[in-house]
């Protein structure tokens, strides 16, 4: 081989190192910008999942105060009605009710209230009862003796609810034609033992659970 075939052949194998070594580099240089890339990818992935995580955190925090709110606001506005089965004090303290009847008048008849219903206290004289005792009972629409209606020795007390066994109204004291009450309202009349005598009430008026506690005070309920 001549030397200047040995040159040529020396500068080719020179060449080929050069280019081996450009593509190496730049290989390198294709794999550190391809890692760069993945590690970005994979910080802001890593980042964009922190992000997810602590809405989804906070959202989960405020539905579960929202809920709890609410559940509160619900008894809240439940308590009330939850409380109303409860007896009140002064409801249990009007279920029974004392009352002092020293000052009542023979002939004078007194209104109180007892569990909301109006209660007549009637001081009978001796000729009312008479006239109550007096009655056939085959005359009366709800058949009653008058010492039925009365407890035993106090027959001149009389103690009934004060509401038409009608409808419900609230007949007066000492009219209507047998002198005990009148209810204005249908024309119902009772008599001095609370009996009722003419118009449409079906029943006398009612007689409450009482009892005498002394002479002078009577405790209804």
């Amino acid at each position: 081989m001549s030397n200047i075939d040995k040159n040529i052949e020396a500068a080719k194998s020179t060449a080929d190192a050069n280019i081996d070594k450009r593509s190496t580099k730049q290989t390198q240089k294709l794999n550190n910008v391809s890692l760069k890339k993945t590690s970005s990818l994979e910080l802001s992935l890593s980042t964009s999942n922190d992000d997810s995580n602590t809405k989804v955190t906070r959202r989960d925090f405020m539905v579960l105060t929202a809920t709890s709110m609410a559940s509160i606001g619900a008894v809240s506005s439940l308590w009330p009605f939850i409380d109303s089965l409860n007896p009140a004090a002064n409801v249990s303290a009007l279920s029974s009710v004392e009352v002092d009847i020293d000052k009542i008048q023979c002939g004078q008849a007194i209104t109180i209230s007892w569990q909301g219903k109006p209660v007549f206290i009637k001081h009978r004289t001796d000729e009312e009862i008479k006239e109550a005792r007096a009655v056939n009972l085959s005359e009366l629409i709800d058949p009653e003796e008058d010492n039925t209606r009365v407890k035993s020795g106090y027959d001149q007390w009389l103690v009934v609810i004060g509401i038409c066994t009608h409808l419900g109204c609230i007949p007066t004291d000492r009219s209507g034609e047998y002198n005990g009450w009148f209810c204005p309202c249908h024309g119902s009349h009772y008599d001095t033992s609370g009996r009722i005598r003419k118009g449409p009430a079906p029943k006398n008026l009612e007689i409450p659970p009482y009892q005498f506690i002394t002479d002078k005070k009577i405790k209804i309920g």
